[in-house]
């Protein structure tokens, strides 16, 4: 299977398995038996710059994909709030949470309009392929200013167009970061190491120096 039909796949396959409903169906279509390969989670915590202590928040948690991998960044000192709209899957996390014995993860059930973030908290919102969901991204990310503590950050991934199906789940890298600016964030670091996806970071406007 070329890469063009691969992610063709993948687009149906996790547009399907939305539909449904199923919560480990979910898992199995967001984790993917070679997710490992092409999202390079190592690099992209390293690329986080995160230190023991940070507070983060996994926005669009899902099963836990990063949440347990920013968990460890951060350690026991840190904390990382795993957040998603979805109730099936934040229990499913909350299980995996408890049976790991992760005890500065909490899991969070946001609205489709509100992260449900505590205010002046956050070093880090991370995301990784949520954004293209969100609705009104720009008054979103607008109210989510607030809930990031002074040099407070925002990381992005998100997929790029790619193919018919894909075009559904994925942002071009000019919205988003045009979303962004009006939103009040400048840009302060851009990656392209990740195959079709875009990594972004920002900070709040008046808060870089």
């Amino acid at each position: 299977m070329d890469g063009c039909v691969r992610w063709l796949y993948a687009g149906l396959i996790v547009t399907l398995l939305s539909a449904a409903g199923c919560t480990e169906l979910k898992r199995l279509a967001y984790e993917g038996p070679d997710r490992d390969r092409w999202q390079q989670p190592e690099r992209v915590i390293e690329s986080l710059a995160l230190t023991p202590g940070s507070r983060v928040a996994d926005l669009g948690a899902g099963s836990g994909y990063f949440t347990f991998r920013l968990a460890e960044a951060v350690g026991p000192t840190g904390e990382v709030l795993a957040v998603d709209i979805d109730e099936g899957m934040n229990a499913s996390l909350r299980a995996d949470v408890r049976q790991r014995g992760v005890g500065h993860v909490e899991v969070v059930l946001a609205s489709a309009s509100d992260a449900r973030l505590p205010p002046g908290r956050l070093d880090l919102v991370f995301s990784s392929n949520t954004y293209h969901h969100l609705q009104d991204r720009v008054a979103y990310f607008d109210r989510l200013r607030a809930a990031l503590a002074p040099g407070g950050r925002v990381a992005l991934i998100d997929f790029v167009p790619a193919g018919l199906f894909q075009r559904r789940h994925a942002t071009e890298r000019v919205t988003l970061r045009d979303e962004m600016e009006r939103a009040g964030y400048v840009r302060v670091a851009s990656f392209a190491y990740l195959e079709r996806q875009s990594f972004e970071i920002f900070a709040p406007v008046q808060v870089v120096q």
